[in-house]
């Protein structure tokens, strides 16, 4: 079979890690209340053009360029305005990647073609025949070059695809519903930083459950790992800092603005 090793694209300019620059609007919009906000949004700030998916685990998400959008959406009628400083209190949580099964992507550094599976996997497509049996006699047109900054957000691995059989690209597409599920995004659990102490005291999550830590106290709060390998900087009354912990294990941790208030995360 004839080795896909390299195809023509449009060519995208990488602007940074979380740049999106997306014209949404050719003017700004009445600015929704951050109360309004649900997951599921697309939200942009006043200032910069960055349109973010605001997932159930209370991150937002970026579109590093118009044609991951345009996997996704046909249109940027439902974007959302808010305010610049509600924007800086939504963490950021990562890059879009495609929507599975739309388009083909490669990289100039690397000659291979691959379709995008749920979650961002990469197939390699391994032969001529199975990019035509799948994407068209014209699928040359079917694939994007992704530059090198925004190919680490995919994952890598995939199963070969050497004949059309081996993809269900039908059922890949169908399957991503939408951006927060084809991320296997999860709401986080709450713990509540007060004066008295953390509540609750021990929580349990999965590895891809987010915990939010939220400051309902009248005093400064800041959880910090007794490790030190993560914390969430000094919270002022009524801020929230979320965390996920990659790996399963048991973390405790200690309010550096006081000591004696302590808690444990159990991540199985």
């Amino acid at each position: 079979m004839k080795k896909i090793l390299a195809a023509a694209g449009a060519v995208v300019v990488a602007f940074g890690a979380y740049a999106a620059p997306i014209a949404t609007h050719a003017a700004s919009p009445a600015l929704v209340p951050l109360s309004r906000i649900q997951p599921g949004d697309l939200i942009r700030g006043q200032t910069f053009s960055a349109v973010y998916y605001y997932g159930v685990d209370g991150f937002r998400y970026v579109f590093p360029n118009d044609k991951t959008y345009f996997t996704w959406y046909a249109d940027f009628s439902t974007v959302k305005f808010i305010s610049d400083t509600d924007l800086q209190t939504i963490q950021i949580g990562g890059n879009v990647t495609y929507k599975p099964g739309v388009r083909m992507i490669k990289i100039n550094s690397d000659p291979k073609t691959y379709a995008v599976d749920a979650g961002g996997t990469l197939r390699w497509v391994a032969s001529e025949q199975a990019a035509t049996a799948l994407y068209g006699s014209d699928w040359n047109k079917m694939i994007d070059d992704v530059p090198d900054a925004f190919f680490p957000n995919y994952k890598q691995g995939g199963a070969d695809i050497e004949q059309a059989s081996d993809f269900d690209k039908a059922n890949a597409e169908a399957e991503a519903t939408d951006i927060g599920r084809d991320k296997d995004l999860k709401a986080p659990v709450a713990v509540s930083a007060t004066d008295a102490g953390f509540s609750p005291a021990t929580v349990t999550v999965t590895v891809k459950t987010p915990v939010k830590f939220t400051n309902n106290g009248t005093a400064n709060h800041a959880a910090t790992g007794d490790d030190l390998s993560w914390g969430t900087g000094t919270m002022k009354p009524g801020q929230s800092f979320e965390h996920y912990f990659k790996k399963a294990g048991t973390y405790t941790y200690s309010d550096t603005l006081y000591p004696n208030l302590k808690g444990t995360i159990v991540v199985q």
